[in-house]
């Protein structure tokens, strides 16, 4: 199987069990924006720590503040975190799948389920479990998987944008703009506790103060 179809040199596409459409459509920036996120996410996995044989970095940490119910034997921070990004991760092809059928199409495919919201939830409290509360702002920084976390979050918030547009025009499950909304607040989240565990200091928000 070819990676070029040639379909696509007149700058249209197509939709799942739909018709062409433009490849700057809206529906094509929104679920593009979510593949762009995607990218970063991988980009993430690939800056955390890996251990060298019989060495291991970050704290072991079993069930208990643990984003993942991880109860079988004891995880490092890289391995509860590439775990869960990689969760993420095919999550983000389901809800990309989604966004890319339209609710009118008679193309068989599972919608993106709202459980996976109700999961986030329980994740960002269990990742903020062992955080200091904020005091301040903060700036994206820290650990380079921190810092790339941050750099996903800001994809994310364009992402929902982006289906926020697409709901104005047409019909969308909103479970999918549900998640991305929070979504965002899990990769803050996450990027405060990649900090933490590596015991990087968050760079605080200092405000320019007028002459």
């Amino acid at each position: 199987m070819k990676i070029y179809t040639r379909t696509g040199d007149d700058g249209t596409t197509g939709l799942f069990g739909g018709p062409r459409v433009s490849k700057d459509h809206i529906r094509i920036e929104a679920y593009g924006t979510v593949d762009e996120l995607n990218s970063v996410l991988g980009t993430v996995r690939s800056v955390l720590p890996r251990p060298s044989r019989g060495e291991s970095f970050g704290a072991q940490v079993t069930g208990e503040g643990a984003p993942l119910n991880v109860v079988s034997k004891p995880k490092t921070t890289t391995e509860l975190m590439d775990l869960w990004l990689d969760r993420i991760q095919s999550e983000l092809f389901d809800l990309g799948a989604d966004l890319a059928t339209p609710a009118d199409t008679k193309a068989n495919i599972a919608r993106f389920p709202a459980q996976a919201v109700t999961r986030l939830e329980e994740e960002i409290d269990a990742f903020d479990e062992s955080l200091t509360p904020l005091k301040a702002f903060i700036l994206p920084g820290g650990h380079p998987a921190a810092a790339t976390l941050h750099q996903a979050r800001t994809v994310c918030r364009r992402a929902e944008r982006r289906v926020i547009t697409l709901s104005e025009s047409e019909s969308i499950n909103v479970s999918c703009l549900i998640y991305l909304n929070r979504l965002s607040d899990a990769l803050f989240t996450a990027a405060r506790w990649i900090n933490s565990e590596f015991g990087v200091e968050e760079p605080k928000w200092v405000p320019t103060k007028s002459t």
